[in-house]
């Protein structure tokens, strides 16, 4: 399990992280969302021990990692920057990560070289953006450690190969348990890909949630009802938008389907519609609840 605690990181007099806490689950492939400039790449250089953090904890199966070699062998990490050691063929990067992780599978790195089809003894600054993150990705996984961390894992990817790159990724964590931690800004791929997801938000994390029960706790309601209603009359839901036209009212209401259903049943519809909501819409309103606005976010 990873543990944050209490986590602050500052950069001279600018906070990049301000008290987070944050506990992701073996075996989870966890998504981090937010805008540039959120906490995501920093809560990744913490966790693989680039970072040393201001105060609190940051553990690795309840080991700190800064400094501490035995838990960094359990970590890769993929930056989102392809620039480095691009003087190496991938030859040579296999053999350069190898010397540090004692887990390196020839035979996993091998198979995964093949189904991406990458020359093994061109320097890798010769490869496009796309090519060096399918590099990086294939070592990463064939390092064979418990915990893979991608800083937007799929930016450069053509559609393509994003799949081949998701399909390897699911693999792993199905096969062996690996535990993924991505960030991203890209809601969808998150979805694709995910299980889990914190949402963070000027250093701090605004929610973390289970992506099913995140789906499944919050519908879009349009009803029409025999009487006439007032918003104040539906008080005790917990509603997150509230709009009326004509004798429809419409909602974004937190509750499953069967809760929704109870709730308005007293009042006897005419029309009770529960409507499909997109992850996207889910994270604005649910952001709304919280003080937020998306265009806020988006800064």
């Amino acid at each position: 399990m990873i543990d944050l605690k209490n986590v602050v990181k500052r950069f001279d007099d600018f906070t990049a992280l301000d008290g987070v806490d944050l506990t992701i689950p073996t075996g989870t492939s966890f998504g981090l969302l937010g805008s540039n400039g959120a906490g995501k790449s920093t809560i990744l250089r913490l966790l693989s021990g680039i970072y040393k953090a201001e105060s609190g904890e940051v553990l690795v199966d309840g080991e700190e990692v800064f400094d501490h070699e035995k838990v960094k062998e359990r970590v890769f990490f993929i930056d989102d920057e392809t620039v480095q050691f691009g003087h190496f063929t991938l030859k040579e990067l296999k053999d350069y990560y190898k010397g540090f992780y004692p887990k390196f599978s020839e035979e996993m790195f091998k198979q995964l070289a093949e189904r991406v089809k990458l020359p093994m003894d061109k320097k890798t600054d010769t490869f496009s953006k796309g090519m060096k993150r399918q590099a990086i990705v294939i070592t990463g996984l064939a390092c064979g450690t418990d915990y893979l961390l991608l800083d937007e894992a799929f930016d450069g990817l053509d559609p393509t190969m994003r799949i081949i790159v998701k399909k390897m990724l699911v693999d792993a964590i199905i096969d062996r348990g690996l535990t993924t931690i991505i960030s991203s800004h890209n809601l969808k791929e998150i979805n694709e890909v995910c299980d889990s997801v914190a949402l963070l938000h000027r250093g701090k994390i605004l929610f973390s949630r289970d992506l099913d029960s995140v789906k499944g706790n919050i519908h879009k309601v349009q009803c029409a009802f025999p009487q006439e209603y007032t918003r104040e009359a539906f008080e005790n839901a917990e509603i997150l938008h509230y709009e009326r036209n004509g004798s429809v009212h419409y909602f974004i209401i937190k509750g499953s389907e069967d809760e929704i259903r109870e709730y308005f049943g007293p009042k006897s519809p005419l029309i009770l519609d529960i409507i499909p909501m997109t992850l996207e819409e889910i994270f604005i309103y649910e952001m709304e609840g919280l003080g937020y606005s998306a265009e806020e976010l988006d800064k």
